[in-house]
Formats: structure tokens, C-alpha cells, sequence
């Protein structure tokens, strides 16, 4: 078995479960699925703020950055990175007598995640053009 390092391996592994059917996740799989996506967005959010400020990445708590996000990547953005954050952790535990995500879910919030890697790349490319 090999370690998930980075976004694109979190998205991996979530893809895996979305279009096969792995050994022993009978039941557990959309909740892991869900915390696979949910592990992706934050290692791009730390992977951003990580490169472009720093003191921001130091933070302990996610609100925050959620907050500062919305200034520094753009207002959809940071509204994209915010509902799938907490779509994923609300799906993420358990919650007597409701329903988890469908596989449907979790393929468009898996899409939504990807988004937000992409556009997180691309505005930290546009800030690192302006600073030179």
C-alpha cells in the first residue's frame, strides 16, 4: 500500500472507491470516500497558503483560512472550498437515522473539490506574477 501525499493522490484513492469495488469498504466506503475528498481540499488549502503566505499556513484552526480565502483566491473560491469543507465533514461522521451521500454526491463534490485545487493553482500562479 502506498501513502496518500497530495491532493491528486486523495482524489485517487476517492476515485478508486467511486468506480470499483474495493475489498473490505462494504457499507464504510462512501464515508471514507468523503474523507479522502475532504483530505484533498485541505492538503491544496495548506499547499496554497504554504506558498503564498506563510504565516497563514501556521494556523492551527481551518476558519480562518476559509475567511482569509475569500480575499486572497476570490470570493467563488473561497464559497466552493467552504460548502464542499463542510458537506464532506458533515458526511464524514455518522448520523443515526440518516441517509449518507450517494456515490452521484460524491462524484459532484469530488468534481467541486477538484475545482478548487485547480483554481487555488491558478490564483496562486496570478500572485506570484504580481509580486514579480
Amino acid at each position: 500500500m502506498t501513502a496518500i501525499t497530495s491532493p491528486q493522490d486523495c482524489l485517487d484513492a476517492a476515485d478508486k472507491l467511486l468506480t470499483s469495488v474495493v475489498r473490505g469498504t462494504r457499507g464504510a466506503w462512501p464515508r471514507a470516500c468523503a474523507w479522502l475528498l475532504r483530505l484533498a481540499l485541505e492538503a491544496a488549502m495548506d499547499d496554497y497558503w504554504r506558498r503564498s503566505r506563510p504565516e497563514v499556513a501556521s494556523m492551527r484552526a481551518r476558519s480562518p483560512q476559509f475567511l482569509i480565502l475569500d480575499r486572497d483566491a476570490g470570493r467563488q473560491v473561497a464559497a466552493r472550498a467552504g460548502y464542499a469543507w463542510a458537506a464532506l465533514s458533515r458526511a464524514g461522521h455518522h448520523h443515526c437515522y440518516e441517509l449518507g451521500l450517494t456515490a452521484g454526491e460524491l462524484r459532484r463534490l469530488r468534481d467541486t473539490v477538484a475545482t478548487v485545487i485547480s483554481d487555488l493553482a491558478r490564483a496562486e500562479a496570478t500572485d506570484s506574477r504580481q509580486a514579480s
